[in-house]
């Protein structure tokens, strides 16, 4: 009896000591280190090389710039430089103003909004609209035509048709100016696609925001006449004649049947809608 009592302690003893040498054998081959062959330590070797390389060479053209150089460097943000204000002195250059552009740029609201309804989505009401629209938009983004404002009242969102039209602003202003002599500017777009969130924040702040804005059919946007976008120094042109510039843009393609303009005053800016094109 006293045999058999003590075989069955020693297995319990095995039982219980088991997991405890089954952890410090995984410990030990897990701390074990691991011998590469010599085609990866080749490889290893050579990306190392690579990279250090590739660091020589980019330190010297670092050296010396900010966080902000180094973003207007990155290729992706490239369209994003710009001079922090618009150079001077300025130099003149050909405009062919036409009268009063209050008036002439005077297209109701009721025109746009006809139009909108054509071409536009459903205005934005609740979440689930968001996801049900009856037209496809297209995001705004800055580019080299145009270079889009940090917006707090609109989202950067347009119907196919405005972003075309909006492209093409942009591109026929850059031309003329270019033909005129030159220089490195772009519009500034102000306000496109409103929700009913933007717009009630909008009246806290203007009172003459209406609920039954046009901007909410993503066919409208505002282009400012009183900024612009300058990409170099020089030829420095002024304000105004870059304003008369996207005028004469302006005016011709509302001729061809592209848009409808309105010239805001409270707001400095060309409210444009764009138009069917057939």
């Amino acid at each position: 009896m006293t045999r058999r009592r003590r075989k069955i302690k020693t297995i319990r003893m095995l039982q219980l000591a088991l997991p405890s040498l089954l952890f410090v054998s995984l410990c030990v081959v897990m701390c074990t280190p691991v011998r590469h062959g010599e085609g990866d330590g080749s490889v290893m070797a050579t990306a190392e090389a690579d990279m250090a390389e590739e660091m020589a060479e980019a330190l010297p053209r670092m050296k010396g710039l900010s966080i902000a150089d180094l973003e207007n460097a990155d290729s992706v943000s490239r369209h994003l430089r710009r001079l922090p204000q618009m150079p001077e002195p300025t130099q003149k250059m050909k405009v062919n103003y036409f009268g009063n552009l209050r008036q002439i740029f005077n297209d109701s609201n009721h025109v746009h909004m006809a139009e909108a309804e054509k071409i536009g989505i459903a205005p934005l009401s609740d979440t689930r609209s968001h996801w049900q629209m009856r037209r496809p938009i297209v995001r705004i983004t800055t580019c080299e035509d145009y270079f889009l404002d940090t917006l707090i009242f609109s989202r950067p969102y347009l119907v196919p048709e405005a972003a075309v039209t909006l492209r093409e602003i942009g591109r026929r202003f850059r031309d003329t100016i270019s033909a005129r002599g030159g220089g490195d500017y772009r519009i500034k777009v102000t306000s496109l696609l409103r929700t009913p969130a933007t717009i009630k924040r909008l009246r806290r702040r203007n009172r003459n925001a209406i609920d039954s804005s046009v901007h909410r059919y993503g066919t409208t946007f505002d282009i400012s006449y009183a900024s612009f976008v300058a990409g170099a120094p020089a030829p420095a042109r002024s304000v105004d004649d870059l304003k008369g510039v996207l005028a004469e843009v302006l005016k011709a393609m509302r001729e061809e049947g592209k848009l409808w303009v309105k010239y805001e005053r409270g707001q400095p800016c060309f409210h444009i809608t764009a138009r069917r094109r057939d």
